[in-house]
């Protein structure tokens, strides 16, 4: 009977299989991936609900990872059928075949029912590569309870100044943004990318246009470092008559000031009598290679495009059609200003070169703005800076090189193998080892997925450079270049050692401050008469538990020149006493912003350090500190020749791991200085992210950085161990005279 049970498993479950064969045959469901929130969140589920078909699989991905999320998952087929995205990334896209054509989702008479040059921006070599579903652009914004009248020209904005009550600005925007910059430079006929795929923030227009900025702000026509939460709240707070910005901008109001809100076409600029023409973002329906060959995918596509789609937004998220089937409220003032300013605006080039541009011309603008180089100067750094990044990638090159050395390493692994287990025979047999062996294969598995195998793959992209069908092996290439400067002076502004030698700096400062204040607070809490110990320990270890993206925000927002917790508390001693202190402009120059970071990551790193000497000081033998009092030792000498060796090989760990994760902080230097000024503060890590995801995705290079980073950080371990030396009082023989653990040991067990 056994015997025939085991001979009817195979059978049962083969019609097992064949029962489940229908259910895993049934069609998957319409994967569509967006980057909308609020009202275009809301507008686009109601439009998918609306969806006669197959299910649709919704996935909101933040905007910031968008591009990068898309790029791994299309190739692999784990991406979506179709997503929306902006028209100025499908050069990038198609030339990484993540789009296909639209082909029979575009409607019949699609040519004569979008609007203007929405669907000429989604074209590429002959083929529309997407479904325009709206469009966006910059325009005007007037707060109707300081200024009645739309202005001609710019420079009626401008004379303004003198007429408003104190503390509001004339015209908010984003003044150092390249985006909120480009109505300015069109109206001086200049581009920020040329038709050959030029830079092309270059020339007589573009530095008119800066030095007419940077009048602005002299004049408090504008005010200066205003990003969009600041725009924002000043118009909120009745503090800027006019605001530069899009159809986005309205999700920030109140209610109080969207009802004393009009939205007005851009005006012209007096000095060239042209007008301001903003960029124009087509938002579009774009199909993956593999949405494209699914009959439901394509209609789905159609049915976001099409005229009850259009409505629903319009009606929900307020967001212009770009639909000529689509009628506008004739009384509706803000869809008719967005519609008359999107005829004259500029479809952003699609080209993959435009990603290139973004960096160099924020950076250049920002120098001219805060007076750091004249406008010819910031703008030839900024050229050279774009050819630099678009240069050509290295040839290819031979991998035999590369096979011989991994052969020769196999070959001496295999043989230490070899020999190890020659050595182990005359010991205990490989049987009586296999229980130990259990214990710890889950741990090896799970090192060598979470920890060798990204190791390795990092290593190996390090050796390619380009992208797609561009792909190729070009061995140390990306090292030479990076090690040599890219053929450039070896400290000049960007180069690795210079990045190095601030990133060293940057580790040495932090790593001082928080051992310093770590240590000293926990010696101070670690006394038995200090009151409400408790309380303090929860209130300092607070920095360590709010996560360091919203510490690193915070500390930004106080670090603002003229906005900032600083300079207001700057202006209340100004005020107290008289004194003519003036505000610090923190991102300025290297000194103050590289403080600033500082600042930031001190206050983010000191309360592990203390955590970490509570829990050693706990493990100090009274009795040895009580004996030393006897003996006559003051309070300093206790600390100095006790306390602290007894603590050393607690706090050394510590210290390394603090000094590896201050080398790799990503988050401060990003988001507190952002790099400025000029990207003197960046470290080798933001370095690497920003070869990575700023300038044209170049992968392999931005690997070879994190190489270079993971050896400096691996030698400088080992070679720190191999220095120290034991910090213990006790016995050469490692334990007490009684025979019970060190106090070492006893520290380290207790942290």
């Amino acid at each position: 009977m056994p015997s025939r049970r085991r001979r009817r498993r195979p059978a049962l479950a083969a019609l097992a299989l064949v029962l489940l064969v229908p259910a895993l045959a049934v069609a998957a469901p319409i994967r569509l991936w967006h980057a909308y929130r609020d009202d275009e969140a809301r507008a686009l589920g109601a439009i998918v609900a609306a969806f006669q078909g197959e299910e649709v699989e919704l996935l909101a991905v933040p905007f910031d990872a968008y591009a990068s999320k898309l790029q791994a998952a299309i190739p692999r087929g784990q991406g979506p059928d179709l997503f929306i995205d902006a028209h100025e990334r499908l050069g990038d896209y198609g030339a990484r075949k993540l789009v296909a054509p639209v082909g029979d989702a575009l409607e019949a008479d699609g040519e004569a029912v979008f609007q203007g040059p929405a669907l000429a921006a989604v074209r590429q070599g002959g083929e529309i590569l997407g479904l325009p579903i709206s469009q966006k652009c910059m325009a005007l914004y007037m707060n109707t309870a300081l200024v009645q009248e739309a202005p001609a020209f710019l420079e009626d904005i401008a004379a303004l100044a003198g007429a408003l009550p104190q503390g509001v600005y004339p015209l908010v925007y984003e003044a150092s943004n390249a985006y909120a910059h480009m109505p300015i430079l069109a109206a001086f006929g200049g581009a920020m990318l040329d038709e050959d795929d030029q830079f092309g923030l270059f020339g007589p227009g573009p530095e008119r246009s800066l030095e007419l900025v940077r009048s602005l702000i002299a004049r408090r026509v504008v005010p200066e470092d205003a990003d969009g939460a600041l725009v924002t709240d000043l118009f909120n707070a009745g503090r800027a008559a006019f605001v530069i910005s899009g159809p986005w901008f309205v999700g920030g109001l109140t209610d109080e000031a969207k009802r004393s809100s009009r939205v007005v076409p851009l005006p012209k600029v007096r000095e060239t009598g042209r007008p301001m023409r903003p960029f124009m973002t087509v938002e579009a329906v774009m199909l993956s290679p593999q949405g494209a060959q699914r009959a439901e995918a394509r209609a789905l596509a159609r049915h976001l495009a099409g005229a009850a789609a259009a409505a629903t937004r319009l009606e929900v998220a307020r967001t212009p059609p770009v639909r000529n089937d689509v009628a506008v409220p004739a009384d509706d003032a803000f869809i008719a200003a967005f519609t008359e300013q999107a005829k004259v605006a500029i479809p952003m080039p699609t080209s993959p070169a435009m990603r290139s541009t973004w960096e160099p011309s924020a950076r250049a603008i920002r120098k001219v703005l805060r007076g750091d180089a004249p406008p010819d100067v910031a703008l030839s750094e900024a050229k050279r800076r774009f050819d630099d990044v678009r240069r050509p990638l290295p040839p290819p090159a031979s991998p035999a090189p590369l096979l011989v050395a991994l052969g020769a390493l196999a070959l001496v692994l295999v043989l230490r193998w070899v020999s190890a287990a020659k050595g182990a025979v005359r010991g205990p047999t490989l049987r009586q080892s296999l229980p130990a062996y259990r214990y710890v294969a889950h741990a090896v598995v799970a090192i060598g997925v979470l920890v060798l195998v990204p190791l390795v793959i990092g290593a190996a992209t390090s050796l390619f450079a380009g992208s797609g069908e561009g792909l190729r092996y070009v061995g140390l290439a990306n090292f030479i270049s990076i090690l040599t400067a890219r053929g450039g002076p070896l400290f000049a502004s960007g180069s690795f050692y210079l990045v190095l030698a601030v990133t060293v700096l940057w580790t040495a400062v932090n790593l001082f401050f928080h051992v310093l204040l770590g240590v000293s607070l926990a010696l101070l809490l670690h006394r038995p008469t200090l009151r409400l110990r408790a309380v303090y320990r929860v209130l300092l270890i607070v920095p360590w538990a709010v996560p360091s993206y919203v510490t690193a925000l915070s500390w930004k927002g106080m670090f603002h020149r003229q906005f900032g917790a600083v300079t207001g508390l700057i202006e209340a001693v100004n005020a107290a006493f008289g004194t003519s202190i003036a505000p610090i402009a923190w991102f300025s120059s290297f000194t103050t912003a590289f403080t600033a970071n500082v600042t930031t990551n001190v206050w983010l790193g000191f309360p592990f350090m203390m955590v970490v000497t509570l829990g050693a000081l706990t493990a100090v033998p009274e009795e040895v500190l009580e004996a030393a009092e006897v003996d006559g030792a003051s309070r300093w000498q206790r600390l100095w020749k006790i306390t602290l060796p007894l603590i050393r090989p607690v706090l050394a760990p510590a210290v390394t791991l603090g000094a590896i994760w201050t080398f790799n902080m990503f988050n401060v230097v990003f988001l507190v200085s952002g790099g400025d000024p000029d990207g003197t503060t960046d470290i080798l890590v933001s370095e690497a992210y920003r070869w990575a995801f700023t300038r044209e995705a170049q992968y392999g290079y931005a690997a070879a950085y994190s190489v270079l980073i993971f050896l400096l950080l691996t030698l400088a371990t080992r070679a720190s161990g191999w220095r120290r030396t034991p910090g213990s009082i006790l016995p050469r023989g490692g334990g007490a005279a009684d025979g019970s653990t060190p106090a070492p040991v006893a520290a380290t067990e207790a942290v």
